[in-house]
């Protein structure tokens, strides 16, 4: 049945378009990105010396920190370890350009950009040992849980930004995801819900190429996954993730409009995991040395490394000052995580509810009655 056949419906019924309700809230033009990953690096953009040898001298810590809680993982120290080595730049940035009274909304990689933003490097390591749900305050630090499931921490920030924004608090949110968790319906209502609200956040996905085995080719058809941005509303931003100075650059003006109450931002920073996922992953079911040793060419540290010394921001002194901190950082984790732990068993039941439900306290009795009673057993066998 056509519109011309319904019932009462005459010429002046009859509309061959949409009512105009159908029309676009924003232009969609300012809200694309660049065709091309934006680049600073190699170019003869001004830089900030003071700010170059910080993110350098970071970057040196973070390879460093990195190689080091690999390490662990294979001594037994650590149960896994998903690296970021070749992303530093993203992590160190993200950390960077964020103020005190910010937060920080991680993925389970993202340990090196809290060690950055000044968590203490062995409670960041202390849920991927085992020991303690979070391992540090996620009030004191302004740095939320690791998230290990994907994506589940874009709501989360988002949920937070909009509340500071209608307190009238100047908070700013900056969520961290890999391109596999844009696949979850997570991203979707996080980044939906932002644009609506237009809530002070800001979303950087770690593009690394592999979601675990899956290559980005087999996720999305989308000619970028900043374009996603404009189909919610905000817009998108697309910057070579190895460009230490171009991530630091874009991710601040995404900061400072949401802090002056533009929105959201969606910005996909191109770069590479070399390590594999985790400890657990053998890389070279999915991809070949080929194409990791071409990333190798474009690594963060070298980058930017080239760049300083061609400038005269950076001389030797200043090269060996930063390896030898990054070395004293690894041996202060080196010898603090090779400590046991003393662990209490009770803990399993702390910071779960602000009031402990009952079956909480039912489940925390139980396991001390075991526990009393191991200790009876253990004490008549003297």
């Amino acid at each position: 049945m056509t519109v011309q056949e319904l019932p009462g419906a005459g010429a002046a019924a009859y509309r061959p378009t949409p009512p105009p309700a159908w029309r676009p809230r924003t232009d969609p033009a300012p809200l694309l990105p660049d065709p091309e990953p934006y680049r600073v690096l190699g170019t003869d953009a001004p830089l900030d010396r003071a700010l170059m040898l910080r993110l350098y001298a970071e970057l040196i810590r973070g390879r460093r920190y990195n190689a080091q809680a690999t390490a662990l993982t294979k001594q037994g120290r650590l149960a896994v370890y998903p690296s970021s080595t070749g992303q530093e730049a993203c992590e160190v940035a993200a950390a960077l350009v964020l103020q005190e009274q910010d937060w920080l909304f991680p993925s389970y990689r993202d340990t090196l950009a809290a060690v950055a933003r000044g968590l203490d490097p062995v409670q960041a390591l202390t849920l991927l040992r085992g020991d303690w749900h979070t391992g540090y305050d996620p009030h004191e630090h302004r740095i939320a849980p690791l998230c290990t499931p994907l994506a589940t921490q874009l709501p989360h920030a988002v949920g937070l930004a909009h509340a500071a924004r209608l307190k009238g608090d100047d908070v700013v949110a900056l969520a961290m995801v890999g391109d596999g968790g844009t696949s979850e319906g997570d991203f979707h209502e996080a980044l939906n819900f932002a644009a609506v609200w237009q809530a002070p956040v800001v979303f950087l996905v770690q593009n690394n190429g592999f979601a675990i085995s899956v290559p980005l080719a087999k996720q999305t058809a989308a000619p970028s996954l900043a374009h996603k941005a404009v189909g919610y509303g905000m817009p998108g931003r697309l910057v070579d993730g190895n460009d230490a100075a171009a991530v630091h650059e874009v991710l601040a003006d995404a900061v400072a409009r949401a802090r002056r109450g533009g929105g959201p931002t969606l910005i996909e920073a191109v770069t590479y995991r070399i390590e594999a996922h985790t400890n657990a992953d053998d890389a070279t079911r999915y991809r070949v040395d080929a194409e990791v040793e071409a990333w190798r060419d474009h690594d963060p540290i070298q980058l930017l490394e080239a760049e300083l010394t061609s400038r005269g921001f950076l001389d030797d002194s200043e090269k060996q000052a930063a390896a030898d901190a990054a070395e004293t950082m690894a041996a202060a984790l080196r010898e603090r995580m090779n400590a046991d732990a003393e662990l209490d068993p009770m803990d399993l039941f702390a910071h779960v509810y602000a009031q402990k439900t009952a079956q909480l306290r039912e489940q925390e009795a139980q396991l001390r009655a075991e526990l009393a009673a191991h200790e009876d057993e253990e004490e008549g066998q003297r």
